[in-house]
């Protein structure tokens, strides 16, 4: 006699919700990760639509100078006349394109070098070490100097800056984790499968460093936002009358006994973009880090 085929009561297994979704969530409810992305928020949609202001951010009113916050002008003027708000969100557009596009192309250079210095042979690796080391102990200000002394104010010179700066950082980095994971036994698994080297890099070392790269970049934005003012506000960096937090303080500054509020306009957009970006980037490190977030 057969007996019956026992039913199976295997139990059916959890479905695994998206990692980006809940990663997302787990970053929204953190406190700092949530203001400081309502702080990156109010700065980037202040950049987007600051063509709506009613005034031009270049447009002289002598007759309107040192003017304090009104109904028309929420801001004030400065000491030409002209509407603080509307300079303050034009500035925005350049210290956020600035400040982004010069740490991506720090982050690209500066993590392709790490992975070559990481993966490539030993004498490659000291090179690209002693490059690192020269770039990185170079003073800012005279590298700033210099490049200015050869390039002229611009914004290219503050590009240049925050590139030769960032850029050893996020190869040192790169190279470290790339040296941690090159032995790892899944990536001895694809060698023995006959992957080329740089397949290696690219497809398996990379996607495992580049997290806590991206999170130190993160919170190195607000740190190149400081650079593109000081330099502005130097006369090293954008030039006037571009609209720029730098420009805006130093005239702030020049004219600070007959009215506090270009200083103030010039300075709390600066204190909201690195509020900003240091909360999503500690709350990024709390969220991501696995470490950090096993003890949570």
């Amino acid at each position: 006699m057969t007996l019956p085929a026992e039913p199976d009561v295997t139990p059916p297994r959890p479905l695994k919700k998206p990692r980006a979704k809940g990663s997302f969530a787990r970053l929204v409810s953190d406190p700092l990760g949530a203001l400081g992305l309502i702080l990156i928020a109010i700065t980037v949609l202040g950049a987007c639509f600051a063509f709506l202001s009613p005034w031009e951010p270049n447009a002289l009113n002598p007759l309107d100078r040192f003017q304090g916050p009104s109904a028309a002008h929420w801001l004030g003027t400065d000491n030409l006349g002209r509407d603080l708000l509307t300079r303050v969100l034009y500035g925005a557009q350049i210290a956020l394109t600035l400040s982004i596009g010069a740490t991506a192309v720090a982050l690209v250079i500066g993590v392709a070098a790490g992975l070559i210095a990481g993966y490539g042979p030993r004498w490659l690796d000291n090179l690209l070490l002693l490059i690192f080391d020269a770039l990185k102990s170079v003073p800012t200000v005279m590298l700033a100097l210099v490049l200015v002394t050869i390039t002229g104010p611009s914004v290219w010179a503050v590009l240049l800056v925050v590139v030769i700066i960032n850029a050893p950082a996020y190869g040192r980095m790169a190279r470290t984790q790339t040296l941690a994971v090159r032995n790892a036994e899944f990536i001895d698994a694809e060698r023995a499968l006959g992957a080329s080297g740089a397949w290696i890099a690219i497809r398996h070392v990379l996607p495992n460093i580049l997290g806590p790269i991206l999170i130190v970049a993160a919170m190195d934005i607000p740190v190149v936002v400081g650079i593109e003012a000081g330099m502005s506000f130097l006369g090293l960096g954008v030039r006037p009358p571009t609209p720029s937090w730098g420009s805006i303080l130093f005239d702030g500054f020049s004219y600070i006994r007959e009215s506090p509020w270009p200083v103030i306009a010039g300075g709390l957009p600066i204190i909201i973009t690195t509020l900003g970006f240091t909360f999503l980037g500690e709350a990024l490190r709390d969220t991501f880090d696995p470490k950090i977030a096993g003890r949570k």
